[in-house]
């Protein structure tokens, strides 16, 4: 684990003063610390597996377990919480029923895992290069326009699965969507940072109330005193051609696992006061990737770090490591108890509909935000046509068949960004009219809070 100096007396902070990364407070206050940090993760992690039909306990294992790894692998030096990213939504729904539904069959599971398998593999490659080149190729390939325009894209092409699921009970819906909003708006701190987690357990207990929720299953467990158990895990199909098929969805998530961990990592030196930790990108990149990979292997959803513990970090001031070491353990212990997971998928279709109506959409404002933080230029029509083919490809979720290769809004949205915004600058170089270099890749915090 590495050793932590303690802070002072490992009681108080003094004012103005924060809890490095290599630092801690007493075991008792770092525990603490390392529950809050598990109990903002919860209700942004949770919610992809159940949007997707992954095991939710085996998502919940590989979310500690990559938590883990993310530490050691940044040499216990980055403090992070690796939850489910919500960029996979899109390509792993692609492998089940469609109609936002999530997967159903094993076979289902094991095809999407090939995508997040690859996803990790091809981040923890970029990593590998950022090392050995710095940064600045990144910033030349997704600056402010192109890196928002792709984030949002994401979110606005799972809108049409938020209403499939919201019409199926509309007052859950209703009550759910009502509740996040108003913990969001009413709160400030703590409560208004996990107001996606308290607006799902407003609308579970509506839904208990209402007589709306099936607890057989749980009630089977129970019978059995299937308190603990191990998590259950798929494998990669990677000799299905279908499988392979679907896998180019999965590359726009890359280029959003970049941007996410550049503006993790640069958010935690900016807010230590320490530049050194900037230093550490290609690391952050692989370890996530890594933890991705391993995830994939065996039947977890892709990570990402999670902007609902930087806001955690932001408000208690404490940045130490021990914390996200505690959290991370905490993770897997929960994972080991079939009851969580069986409670957890019995929230009903309509709580879905309304909390994905406020998560979907956030992810696009994460896309809007990049361009008011970096002050884009939409004045300029290689900015105006960037941005509007990219949403209307990915809204209308064109596609295109290449032989067994199939492509979807989110890849095809994303090779327009790409394309018209380094084709329109290539052609005003050509023409001498100047070019806009975009400016710099822009830290744009997490899709679970990320969202993510």
């Amino acid at each position: 684990m590495g050793i932590w100096t303690l802070h002072g007396d490992g009681r108080r902070i003094a004012p103005g003063a924060v809890v490095k990364p290599e630092e801690r407070l007493g075991w008792g206050s770092t525990i603490a610390i390392g529950g809050q940090h598990v109990v903002a993760m919860f209700g942004a992690t949770f919610l992809v597996p159940i949007i997707t039909g992954f095991p939710v306990t085996t998502t919940l294992f590989f979310s500690g377990v990559g938590t883990l790894l993310f530490l050691l692998l940044t040499r216990n030096r980055l403090p992070s919480y690796l939850g489910s990213s919500f960029a996979f939504l899109a390509p792993i729904l692609a492998y089940g029923p469609g109609g936002g539904k999530p997967l159903e069959t094993p076979e289902q599971i094991g095809q999407a895992l090939v995508g997040v398998f690859v996803a990790g593999v091809l981040l923890a490659g970029v990593g590998f290069l950022v090392q050995a080149t710095g940064t600045r190729w990144l910033e030349k390939l997704m600056p402010p326009v192109v890196s928002g325009a792709i984030v949002a894209l994401i979110g606005l092409n799972l809108a049409p699965a938020a209403w499939r699921n919201f019409t199926q009970d509309a007052l859950l819906g209703t009550i759910t969507l009502v509740a996040c909003i108003l913990f969001a708006v009413l709160f400030r701190g703590f409560l208004g940072r996990i107001s996606i987690f308290l607006g799902v357990v407003v609308g579970y207990l509506a839904a208990v109330a209402m007589g709306r929720v099936d607890f057989s299953g749980v009630a089977t467990l129970i019978d059995q005193q299937a308190w603990i158990g191990l998590p259950t895990f798929h494998l990669p199909s990677f000799g299905d051609p279908v499988a392979w098929a679907l896998v180019p969805m999965f590359l726009p998530v890359v280029l959003v696992l970049i941007a996410e961990n550049v503006g993790h990592v640069r958010g935690v030196a900016t807010m230590t006061g320490d530049p050194t930790i900037n230093t550490r990108t290609g690391r952050a990149l692989v370890a996530d990737g890594v933890a991705t990979t391993l995830a994939g292997a065996f039947g977890g959803s892709g990570t990402t770090t999670y902007g609902e513990n930087i806001g955690v970090m932001a408000a208690t001031r404490i940045y130490s490591t021990a914390a996200y070491w505690v959290a991370g353990i905490i993770a897997v212990l929960l994972s080991f108890s079939p009851i969580v997971g069986a409670i957890l998928f019995t929230i009903p279709n309509g709580v879905i509909g309304g909390v994905t109506t406020v998560l979907y959409g956030l992810i696009g404002v994460i896309g809007i935000k990049i361009w008011v933080d970096n002050q884009v230029d939409f004045s300029r029509p290689v900015n105006q046509y960037t941005v509007a083919v990219a949403f209307v490809v990915a809204i209308a979720n064109f596609t295109m068949d290449l032989g067994q290769l199939q492509f979807g809004g989110i890849v095809l949205g994303t090779v327009a960004a790409l394309a018209i915004y380094h084709g329109g600058n290539a052609i005003a170089r050509a023409r001498k009219t100047g070019a806009d270099d975009g400016g710099p890749i822009v830290p744009i915090g997490q899709l679970g809070g990320d969202p993510r």
